[in-house]
């Protein structure tokens, strides 16, 4: 039987430029949507409520009204038939006590057995903005300790396709996310160092193999090289792949409104992480060892 052999390098650069257009359109999404921050993060109160019938956003905020809470926020979560609503406020100078606002407020548009609060919490907005920096930080330091340590374990030219790979997969997850409007928390954050975690691991799956057929490569063999070396891996790639997202997406449907938005993190992250090991991570290799002679000969000259 012929081995399976798919020309993935012969089509690197289509692969590559599905990559860039859907970073680009993420990049777009979050400059133009911007985050939905959640309280972790922007600072404020969040209250989620249980609703013994369907209500609409838009009469929930009529209940609010004549309170006239700051930069206030409903949003419906979890199933349709959860009937679960959060609702986010910006916190007033007296706030200990802002569940016993809104709380009133909701009962008594729908009943006092029609609403139950489930969930409260609050965060200082100078808190909020220091969280946010810490997770931004945090994001930066998981990519350059994935850079120095491909770096030493492969070799230096295989570091920028594994961290770019990284990238793309990051900005693509938190455009779909920004797209959607979802909160952006300190969950999700754990979700997105979940979903590097896993990312490399099929890069360097991948770069292994490479580095296993290193002694063939030249830079006439470095396609073939490159090409055996993935399909070579494509089998366990996939299965690992497709096992986990078949959890993964078990508890994006039935984990609840919990663990909602972290398996939503996970689904989309496992399936442009798995798309980046094989079709960015790979030619971005190819290109930086075709190129890095010519850029050394610059750098001498300079």
């Amino acid at each position: 039987m012929k081995k399976f052999n798919f020309p993935f390098v012969k089509y690197r650069g289509i692969f590559v430029l599905i990559s860039a257009i859907a970073v680009a359109a993420s990049i777009f999404v979050i400059s133009t949507k911007g985050f939905n921050y959640g309280i972790d993060f922007q600072g404020g109160a969040k209250l989620e409520y249980k609703f013994s019938r369907h209500v609409a956003e838009d009469e929930v905020r009529s209940a609010l009204e004549d309170l006239e809470l700051a930069n206030l926020s409903v949003v419906r979560f979890g199933q349709p038939s959860d009937n679960m609503m959060s609702i986010k406020v910006e916190l007033p100078k007296e706030h200990a006590q802002i569940s016993g606002i809104i709380s009133p407020a909701l009962e008594k548009t729908f009943g006092e057995d029609g609403v139950k609060l489930e969930q409260e919490g609050t965060v200082g907005p100078k808190v909020g903005e220091e969280l946010r920096r810490r997770a931004l930080l945090t994001i930066f330091f998981s990519w350059a300790l994935m850079l120095i340590y491909i770096g030493y374990r492969f070799d230096y030219m295989f570091a920028p396709g594994a961290v770019l790979a990284l990238m793309h997969d990051v900005v693509i997850t938190l455009g779909v996310f920004a797209f959607l409007g979802k909160d952006i928390d300190l969950t999700i954050l754990a979700a997105i160092l979940t979903l590097i975690g896993y990312s490399i691991n099929d890069t360097i799956v991948i770069f292994d193999r490479i580095r296993e057929n290193k002694a063939r490569i030249n830079a006439t063999t470095i396609y073939d090289v490159v090409n055996d070396s993935i399909n070579s891996t494509l089998s366990r790639t996939m299965i690992t792949s497709l096992t986990t997202l078949m959890v993964v997406v078990v508890l994006l449907l039935k984990g609840g409104a919990t663990l909602h938005d972290f398996a939503l993190v996970l689904t989309v992250g496992i399936i442009v992480g798995t798309y980046s090991s094989v079709f960015v991570a790979s030619p971005i290799y190819i290109f930086f060892y075709k190129n890095m002679p010519k850029m050394r000969k610059m750098l001498s000259k300079g």
